[in-house]
């Protein structure tokens, strides 16, 4: 369908096509694996669930749009999906705490992007869960952070339904209103395969750009002796203390957020 794409793995567009008539069970798998499996950075996210809502357009060959459900369904959905996916998150980094982290460095899975979730944390207490939607990596390692450092339950499912809410049933929706913006829809429609091919082949670079970063710090680190996680009172110095998620956003004395602990949050 979309010959332009360089990953079809990292084409919306694509795996929503190769899925046929089960291209809607596949899109709320993969928003559910984005914080549920531990695998959020290697899917394409924000960029799939815009096309989705894009796809859920009626035409004269589709009443329903590709997925054949009225996009209200569609989009709750994969809000369920991606709440479904945050507390299985919780409940991996809840059961096997520290656990988790007792591991080498290796490329996207490493200390610094866990150090990156805590700083946000840090800097936005709770409010993080929410957030971190809407941020790659952090998305992916915030609900174990929160399991991991035993955040309370109840006020982590509120917050991970706020953010299932904002950015699952939210940026479909969104995709779904820009079909209705005449030029906007008219310039997807035309050059959907080099807006792609753009999205696609950014993600894809700044994936491989972070994955090399990572791999290339994991290994300075291990010549040096130095990040690298190998038993369990390192993993354990990476769980956040439980007050973290009770704090309010934190406020410099310029009246700018910044991080308390944990470096600053790029």
């Amino acid at each position: 369908m979309h010959e332009l794409a360089l990953i079809p793995w990292l084409d919306p567009a694509s795996i929503i096509a190769t899925a046929g008539p089960w291209a809607l069970l596949v899109v709320c798998f993969i928003v559910f694996a984005e914080t549920g499996l531990l695998v959020g950075f290697l899917l394409p996210g924000d960029t799939l669930l815009v096309i989705t809502g894009l796809l859920s357009h009626s035409t004269a060959a589709a009443p329903n749009g590709v997925f054949g459900v009225n996009v209200w369904w569609v989009a709750a959905l994969i809000g369920i999906s991606a709440f479904i996916g945050g507390e299985v998150g919780y409940y991996i980094g809840h059961k096997a705490g520290p656990a988790i982290f007792e591991r080498k460095e290796s490329g996207l899975f490493s200390v610094k992007n866990v150090e990156r979730t805590n700083a946000f944390f840090e800097r936005f207490g709770g409010v993080t869960i929410i957030l971190a939607r809407f941020v790659p990596v952090v998305r992916t390692f915030a609900p174990v952070a929160a399991g991991v450092g035993h955040m309370p339950w109840k006020r982590y499912s509120l917050y991970n339904l706020i953010g299932a809410v904002l950015w699952g049933f939210g940026l479909t929706m969104f995709g779904y209103a820009i079909g209705f913006i005449p030029w906007i829809a008219e310039l997807v429609t035309e050059y959907i395969d080099l807006i792609l091919l753009a999205a696609v082949g950014g993600s894809a670079l700044v994936t491989l750009w972070h994955y090399l970063r990572e791999r290339a710090k994991a290994r300075k680190a291990a010549a040096a002796g130095e990040d690298v996680i190998t038993d369990a009172s390192e993993a354990r110095a990476l769980v956040l203390d439980a007050d973290v998620f009770d704090r309010a956003p934190n406020r410099g004395e310029d009246g700018h957020d910044q991080a308390t602990k944990g470096g600053p949050v790029s």
